[in-house]
């Protein structure tokens, strides 16, 4: 009889322990939000408001799309609107949800070799980078960064595939750990404005250019549809949604900031597609 009463007392107590353990979901995120250090102040809020555990797989976006559709994450939170569409269009997410936006900016040496400073736009800032040639690390991961930033090197007629490894370096890294190598090399580089700004280890760097309206840089939420993953929480997924678009949440965002300069604008009353 005791031994009955001793198991019954431990499955009571299992059970009462389990139902106050919080959700948890995984939510893919590029290098580059998390490095902005924004999710450390997202989280504790989320978890305190909806009882939610967000487990976040930090990775490019290029990686993170993979992660959705293999299936292995609830939810992704990119920044790359061509393939984030395409992404939906394949059924791999239900919708695209924005969220925020920044924008990109290039940094390089104090000393400025290229002579970018008074560029009119990054297109033509990019080509003095490219005619000189000078230093410039570059994320060559596939994430939303080196996407945007290929995309523009096109837009100024040049093809990195045939770039000189001698100043042309990809760095086949995050956010934080390609700005490390620029810093090391004083090289050039495309950072989204974030990162730059909570990046530690700047060295001789400035920031050169910005404020090309093509640099602008949109991060978007996007759960993984359950008709391609029946075992993804998409309630869980649905339920964080729903709190990132709360005045509160977007507040949050808009409120955070690294030596008085804002890291992101919330604009989550964009159209949903």
């Amino acid at each position: 009889m005791k031994c009955l009463v001793a198991i019954l007392t431990f499955i009571s107590a299992a059970l009462i322990s389990s139902s106050i353990i919080a959700a948890e979901m995984k939510l893919a995120v590029t290098t580059s939000f998390n490095n902005s250090g924004l999710s450390d102040v997202l989280l504790p809020e989320i978890k305190n408001d909806l009882d939610l555990e967000v487990q976040l797989l930090v990775v490019g976006t290029g990686q993170a799309l993979k992660l959705g559709q293999a299936g292995d994450v609830d939810a992704i939170l990119v920044h790359s609107k061509k393939a984030e569409e395409e992404f939906v269009s394949q059924g791999y997410s239900t919708h695209r949800r924005e969220i925020m936006y920044n924008d990109f900016v290039i940094v390089g040496p104090s000393d400025d070799p290229a002579k970018i400073s008074g560029s009119s736009t990054v297109v033509e800032a990019l080509g003095k980078i490219a005619a000189k040639p000078s230093l410039f690390a570059s994320r060559g991961d596939d994430s939303g960064t080196h996407r945007k930033e290929l995309s523009l090197w096109k837009d100024a007629g040049k093809d990195p595939d045939e770039f000189s490894s001698s100043w042309y370096r990809a760095a086949g890294a995050g956010m934080g750990a390609t700005l490390n190598t620029a810093s090391g090399m004083n090289a050039y580089i495309m950072s989204d404005r974030a990162s730059w700004l909570k990046f530690g280890n700047k060295g001789g760097l400035k920031l050169l250019f910005s404020g090309d309206p093509v640099l602008f840089n949109q991060y978007a939420f996007l759960p993984i549809s359950p008709e391609k993953h029946p075992h993804v929480k998409i309630e869980l997924a649905m339920k964080l949604e729903a709190w990132l678009i709360t005045e509160k949440a977007q507040k949050i965002i808009g409120r955070y900031s690294i030596n008085g300069e804002t890291l992101f604008t919330p604009n989550a009353n964009a159209k949903v597609n």
